[in-house]
């Protein structure tokens, strides 16, 4: 705000008492300016009126900004189900074994000599007590020979002391002695009459010569394996059942036995192990199956199916089975609200086709087509799917 100077003239108390030579005295007084108080005023509601604007928070859009559209909830996935109802299905137990002889032995020489004869050969049937090789039988003739000479001596002495005890000319003595040599006679003569016996080597069982190594003029000593007898009628099929699985096998269940060669046989489960392989923790068990034409041979692989009981399941397509986020096998269904609802279950039975499993209720719908993009709890809109 500024003021504007005005110049006064002011006398003396004299007027007449003027001094030319001294010069006038001037006083300077100040005046407001209206014009420069109305500016001020101006600029205070300028001032306000900005604040007040700024304040209130509201702006003028803009001719480029796009008007702001609401997102709205997204829709149920949808998802294909199927209608399933629990039936009765036959349950299996399966293992891989391996076919073996009913019997198998290894024939010994039970006497030391030369072989004299070799009656049969290698792959030959033979019936139980047949020959099969002799030994040379001289030196166990001269040894009967001998015995006998012995033991008829021994009877001679025995009955002379018994004869002059009888008189009182003998002592019981010597009676007694008389008959420990004839003891000792007779069990010579036996000894020697089962070396005869042991000169002759013979099938034990029914069955064919697997192997047979002796050849006419060959010595053998005693105790040498000379051949191998295999009786594969009937066959036993071997299988090894875990832990968990003994408790549904007994003895006398049916069981199916289909061999690797293709022959398909009937067979009865005739032995299950009490005591575990303490390397693997499981159970013999044995299954013997009719061989009476010999057509399968021993030692091939089999595959043993023993039906187990019956339970109640649903069979499904193996496609639509899953896992949980604690990998726990299952299967995803809709209830009445479509909600989605994850059941574990337990497969019983397998085919090419599907699966029989347990562990949903008895009737259920369960989620064909697109059971990995929901999760259990999740609202869905279902679909029957086309029957395949």
């Amino acid at each position: 705000m500024t003021s504007k100077p005005t110049e006064t003239l002011s006398g003396r108390a004299s007027e007449g008492q003027t001094d030319a030579s001294e010069p006038s005295r001037q006083d300077l007084t100040f005046s407001s300016d209206k014009g420069a108080s109305r500016s001020t005023w101006i600029a205070g509601f300028l001032v306000l009126g900005i604040v007040a604007w700024m304040g209130s928070g509201f702006v003028l859009p803009s001719e480029d900004e796009q008007p702001v559209t609401k997102r709205e909830d997204p829709k149920p996935v949808s998802v294909a189900v199927v209608a399933s109802v629990a039936e009765t299905v036959t349950q299996f137990y399966r293992a891989e074994g391996q076919a073996q002889p009913d019997r198998d032995t290894m024939l010994r020489a039970e006497a030391a000599g030369d072989i004299t004869e070799v009656l049969v050969s290698k792959g030959q049937d033979v019936a139980a007590g047949a020959v099969i090789a002799r030994f040379d039988p001289t030196n166990n003739t001269a040894d009967a020979n001998r015995a006998a000479e012995e033991l008829a001596r021994a009877q001679r002495e025995f009955d002379n002391a018994a004869s002059l005890l009888e008189r009182g000319v003998a002592t019981a003595d010597r009676l007694a002695q008389a008959r420990a040599a004839l003891a000792s006679a007779q069990a010579q003569v036996t000894a020697i009459a089962q070396e005869a016996k042991a000169l002759t080597i013979t099938a034990p069982f029914a069955g064919r010569i697997e192997t047979l190594d002796l050849n006419e003029g060959e010595y053998i000593s005693v105790g040498a394996e000379v051949g191998r007898l295999v009786d594969i009628t009937p066959l036993t099929v071997a299988i090894q059942v875990p832990q968990q699985s003994l408790t549904r096998l007994s003895v006398g269940q049916a069981a199916s036995v289909n061999f690797i060669t293709g022959e398909e046989r009937e067979g009865t489960l005739t032995f299950v192990g009490s005591s575990a392989a303490s390397e693997t923790r499981t159970f013999l068990a044995e299954v013997e199956v009719a061989n009476d034409d010999g057509a399968i041979p021993a030692g091939i692989s089999a595959e043993v199916v023993i039906p187990t009981g019956e339970t109640t399941a649903h069979f499904l397509p193996a496609s639509i089975v899953s896992l949980d986020t604690e990998g726990t096998l299952g299967v995803k269904t809709v209830d009445a609200e479509n909600i989605v609802a994850f059941f574990p279950i337990t497969i019983v039975k397998a085919q090419l086709d599907g699966v029989w499993v347990t562990g949903l209720p008895e009737a259920v719908d369960v989620i064909t087509v697109g059971q990995g993009y929901v999760n259990a709890g999740e609202t869905v809109a279902p679909a029957t799917a086309e029957p395949k």
